[in-house]
Order: structure tokens, then C-alpha cells, then sequence
């Protein structure tokens, strides 16, 4: 019987374009690779923001060493956000119906800018991101990333939940047959899809 869902952010809820990242710093005269923005490709000291082992101000150290100089810190927060799109209201609309039979969670490989920009995308008749979870568990904050099973050991233990009762939905393989091996269930939706029809939820 499932009790609790677990849901990714980024192609799950929110729906990304990583081209747009790209393209924004392509504007600002810097050629930049997936290793920016691919949470499992990317260069170790980025990696290390995903992690929460850097901070905000490092970061953008950081990426002026990579890439260029006189990238100021608001052209590097505007550039690495432009990825970000919208979470579309029959998404947020089904979260509240969820809600009322289930306990949700949010799971995500997510930084600190991401988060702080991208968080406003569940602002949505006077909602806000806490109101849809009972917790929410980013990268940054519990210093574990998606697919190590050590992530999903953390949400469960800090949780109270068992992963026999809980559904895990993530648009990665990789994240769900890690979520697996711990005996959660999951269901992986394509990227930035309408997976309302798919999801198939019993209890």
C-alpha cells in the first residue's frame, strides 16, 4: 500500500530548458558545455554546489575562473536560472489533491540560486513550495546527490517513512533503479511531460 510519494523537480514539476542556460551565457560572450548543467556530468567544483559544499559566493568565483573574469554576479545568477521554466498549474493542482490522501516530499538535485529563483514557480493561489509537502529535501541542504543511495536512505530516515509504502517519481533512470535497490517504487515520466494519466497510485 502506498502511503507517501516522493517527487523529483527539475522535468518532474518544473519543466527545464538547459539550451536557454547555455544560450544566456553564449549572449554574455561565454561558450559553457554540459558539464554546467548536467547534474551528472558537471565539473567536481560544481558538483560540489549541488552538495551544498560551496557557497553562493564561491560558486560564482567559481564559474569566473572557469569561464570568464568580468562575469558579474547578477549575469551568472541570471544566465544559470534561465534554464528554469514553469511548473504548470494542473501539476500544482494535482499536488494539493495528492495531498489530502497521501504524504508528499520533494527530492532534488537543486543549488542554492536554483532553488531561490525556482521556488517562486509554486507561488499559485496564495501557495507556496512548503505548502505541497511535508518536507521538502534539496541537494544543497541534506549534502546527498540523486542517484547515490545514500540520498534516499537520508530522506527515508529523516522522513520516518518505509520505501515499501513510498512511490518515488523521477524522470532519470538512474535515480529510480538506485530508489529501486532500497525497495522503493517509482515511476519515470519523460522529461517535462503531462504524466498525470500515467501515474498510477494505489492506498
Amino acid at each position: 500500500m502506498i502511503k507517501n510519494i516522493i517527487f523529483d523537480w527539475g522535468g518532474v514539476l518544473i519543466h527545464l530548458d538547459k539550451r536557454r542556460c547555455t544560450e544566456a551565457f553564449r549572449k554574455l560572450g561565454v561558450e559553457v558545455s554540459d558539464e554546467l548543467t548536467n547534474p551528472y556530468g558537471q565539473r567536481a567544483d560544481l558538483m560540489d554546489f549541488e552538495k551544498g559544499l560551496m557557497t553562493v559566493a564561491e560558486f560564482h568565483d567559481t564559474v569566473r575562473r572557469i569561464y570568464s573574469p568580468t562575469l558579474t554576479d547578477a549575469e551568472i545568477d541570471e544566465a544559470w536560472n534561465a534554464l528554469l521554466l514553469d511548473i504548470p498549474t494542473y501539476k500544482l493542482d494535482l499536488l494539493l489533491e495528492l495531498k489530502q490522501r497521501y504524504r508528499l516530499y520533494l527530492l532534488s538535485n537543486t543549488n542554492a540560486v536554483h532553488w531561490e529563483e525556482g521556488r517562486k514557480r509554486f507561488d499559485y493561489r496564495g501557495h507556496r513550495a512548503e505548502d505541497y509537502f511535508d518536507r521538502i529535501f534539496l541537494s544543497h541542504e541534506i549534502h546527498e546527490l540523486k542517484p547515490s543511495a545514500e540520498a534516499f536512505r537520508k530522506v527515508a530516515e529523516l522522513a520516518g517513512i518505509e520505501p515499501e509504502e513510498t512511490l518515488f517519481v523521477d524522470d532519470l533512470k538512474v535515480s529510480c533503479e538506485s530508489a529501486e535497490t532500497l525497495g522503493f517504487h517509482t515511476y519515470c515520466p519523460v522529461a517535462n511531460s503531462d504524466w498525470r494519466k500515467e501515474l498510477r497510485v494505489e492506498g
